[in-house]
Order: structure tokens, then sequence, then C-alpha cells
């Protein structure tokens, strides 16, 4: 074996994977993708890598064959990692940010304001004193007047989003992956199976990027997952369309007795619950990993967050691009005018995602030797942090990138698609979905 990649060893050990395994996880170069003054492919191809070695490593538990070699595109995952920008809808492109969503002049600085939801728009603007119909230009003149840290408070104090642009990176670093064993004793999963995952039942309580990519990629591999979202917060519809290949996707009040019903029958049975919401957000309900580990024991639970899962910002909102705006990547990224930058993929989201598929894969391997739940946390801080300070910058291979090789086509309930194929490389893995996305909230509380 060769040596190992040290960025895939770095993930692959922080979710407490065998070391020797990682010597068989090797990349193809496709020139300098996804390029960038921060390590961002070396980062990118990491994740898909131990995300790759993970699902290997199940399909060998569950069949009693040797763990598959991977080997993996780097051309594939510098298109999956902007998949939403490949993705076609009879032939529209994805609407990209909203106007009110992007970076502004301050009176001391630059603040960063996300508004693609509606209602983020309305409390952004309603937090500002500013009319519901003002424009992108009513906004920069209102902000240009105000500190990006009391735009920041402000906007914070009204439940909308804005952050102010650190001016230098944030020196700490939250883990990569937090995991802990949760008590009780779970069910054997069956064998011998196709793909890793086929016969999991997985919640899907995520929304946005960096939640619905992990549970796409356990689609992939032959995952049951189920969607659940509230009616009173539709999500993006192209957002939804991107990442919902191979998933269900259903509607549940939970503050109802009968859907809180219904929700409790489809954990009865589940192997995975996922979330994607703030620390404590989902406690009331009793999801936190204790209560739900108590109700079903051998329960994998999965938690992202924005900020980390400690320290001061830790309970709030979040998205990619403001993490990068708060943690220092828009400063180094910054353009010769010295306005901040971004990454040229979101790819805290993108890397965390594929990072968290790649820990319950690994949790399920572990289960399958012990019988024990496990309760994982992961945050797009996290990831940052190891962008800004943990990864040692490699040349580019050799090699063309040419994104059309990674794309497919298919018709859904949406109309006919174009988007990025699975950049997943182990050995016999699929590079496509079983299914199109359906129809959000459109399916049914069950299991197949």
């Amino acid at each position: 074996m060769g040596e190992s990649d040290a960025t895939t060893s770095l993930f692959w050990s922080a979710m407490g994977g065998p070391p020797d395994l990682v010597e068989g996880v090797s990349y193809r170069g496709a020139g300098p993708v996804l390029p960038a003054r921060l390590p961002v492919r070396e980062l990118a191809r990491a994740t898909v890598g131990v995300c790759s070695l993970a699902a290997a490593e199940l399909l060998s538990v569950r069949t009693g064959d040797p763990v598959r070699p991977v080997e993996v595109d780097e051309g594939a995952v510098a298109t999956a990692f902007v998949s939403e920008r490949h993705l076609r809808v009879d032939g529209r492109p994805m609407v990209p940010f909203a106007p009110l969503s992007g970076f502004w002049r301050t009176a001391d600085g630059w603040v960063r304001t996300h508004a693609n939801y509606p209602h983020h728009r309305e409390r952004l603007l309603a937090a500002l004193g500013l009319a519901q119909g003002a424009d992108a230009d009513g906004l920069g003149r209102e902000l240009a007047g105000r500190s990006a840290r009391q735009v920041q408070e402000t906007v914070y104090a009204a439940g909308g989003l804005a952050v102010a642009v650190a001016d230098h990176p944030d020196p700490t670093r939250p883990p990569l992956v937090e995991s802990r064993v949760m008590g009780g004793i779970g069910k054997d999963l069956p064998g011998p199976v196709d793909l890793p995952a086929s016969g999991v039942r997985v919640l899907d309580l995520t929304r946005v990027i960096a939640g619905p990519v992990a549970t796409r990629t356990l689609a992939l591999l032959g995952a049951d997952v189920l969607r659940v979202d509230t009616p009173r917060s539709p999500e993006d519809r192209d957002t939804h369309i991107d990442t919902a290949p191979g998933k269900r996707s259903t509607l549940l009040d939970l503050d109802t007795t009968e859907d809180r019903a219904r929700f409790e029958d489809l954990l009865a049975t589940a192997d995975v619950v996922i979330t994607g919401y703030r620390p404590g957000a989902l406690d009331r309900y009793g999801l936190s990993p204790e209560d739900l580990a108590e109700r079903r024991p051998g329960l994998i639970t999965a938690g992202l967050c924005a900020w980390g899962w400690s320290g001061p910002r830790s309970g709030r909102r979040g998205f990619d691009s403001l993490v990068q705006a708060g943690v220092g990547i828009a400063a180094v990224e910054a353009g010769e005018d010295g306005a901040p930058g971004a990454l040229p993929a979101q790819a805290l989201d993108h890397g965390t995602g594929y990072a968290r598929a790649a820990a319950v894969l690994r949790a399920l391997a572990d289960r399958a030797a012990d019988g024990r739940g496990r309760d994982l946390r992961l945050s797009l801080a996290g990831t940052a942090g190891l962008l800004l300070h943990g990864i040692e910058p490699t040349s580019a291979p050799e090699g063309a990138h040419d994104p059309e090789r990674w794309l497919t086509t298919t018709d859904s309930p949406y109309g006919g698609l174009r988007y990025a194929r699975s950049p997943l490389g182990y050995a016999g893995a699929p590079t496509d979905w079983a299914t199109p996305p359906t129809l959000w909230g459109g399916d049914r509380p069950v299991w197949r």
C-alpha cells in the first residue's frame, strides 16, 4: 500500500476508523479543480474519500468479503460540490442567492446577510426598520450607516440572519466529529447485501444543503430515507430537487397529537435519526439524543449545527455562507480591492454532508460489532477550522475537468432534470440514485 493522504487520515481518525483501511484510498486527478487560496480541493476529495471508505467498510461487515479498494475521481468531486449550479429543471438553472443575500459595506467593515427564505428576508428588513418592499439599494444605504456588529446583533435578535465579516481567521478549531456510545442494544442488520446501507431506515430532519447531502448519500447506498418537515416552513424548491434524489418527503406537525403519534411509529423501527437544527431546538419534542436513545435502544443519532456545539455562537442559526464570513474564510479569500470573497463552492455544506454520511456509516459498522447506538455531532465551523488551520496544501495533479462527464438526466415530478451524479468511489459503488426526487411533502409517513 502507498502512503495515505494526510487529510483523509485525519477525517478517518476523527471517526474512529481502523487506521490500516485508510491506506486503501487513492485519488485520480482532474487538474486544479475548486481553485482557491485555501485548500478546498484537498478538503473536498478527503470528505468523499472517507465516505467512500466508510461505505466499503460497512459493506464488508455485512457481506464478510474484504474491504473494497477506494479510488475517488477529483473531477466527480468538483462537479458534485457545485451540484446546485449544474441542476437544470426543464432546462432552467437553479435560482441563485436572493437579491438581499450577500456582502454589504457597513460604517466600519462588512456584513454578510442571508435572505433566501421569505421569513428571513422579512425579519432582516423589519429589524432594520425598512419596508418589506425594500430593494438591494435601500438595504445597502441602510447598512452603510451602521456598524457590522450592530447589524449582526440587531438582525439576530429579530430572528434574521446577518454576520459581521471577520477580518482574520478564527484561531479556534471545533472538533471535526464528536461521538459517544449510547445505552441499549439495537437490532442486527441482515446480510449479505448488494449496497452498504440496504435495509437501514433513516429519519431525515434536515434542511438546505449539508444535512440533505448526507441523507442523499445514504439513500444512494441503499437506505430508506424519509425526510420529515413541518408544513409551516416550506423548503426552497430548487434546493429540495438538488438534494432529494433517492429519498422520500413527508410533512408532520409535531405540535399535533396525530402527527406526533405518526412520528413515534416511524421512530419505533428507525435505525438512524439525522437532524440539522440548532443545539437544543428539537428537545421540546423529546428529540434530544438521550430521549431518542431511551425510546429506541441502539439508535444512531447524528446532529449538525453551524457554529459548533459549545461557545458563544453555538446556539445561533447559520448557513455555509455566514460561517465562511464569521470565521475568517471570507477575509482569506478577499479580492484585491479588499472586498470579502467566498470559496468556489459551498464547501462547508458539501464537505460536512459527506463527512456526516461517513460518520453514520462508521457508526453502523461499530453497532454491528457491539449492538450499541451512537450520538454523532458535526458542525460547519468544525469543517471550516480544518480548512483554515489543519490541511497542508498539495500540488494539483495532472488532468482536466469536464463536468459533463459527471452529469446525467432523468424525468421527475418536477419535470426533466439534469443533475450531478454521485462522486463516491469504492469499487462497485452506485453512481446514480434509484429514484428521482419526489414532491416536497408528497409522500406518506410510512417506511417502504
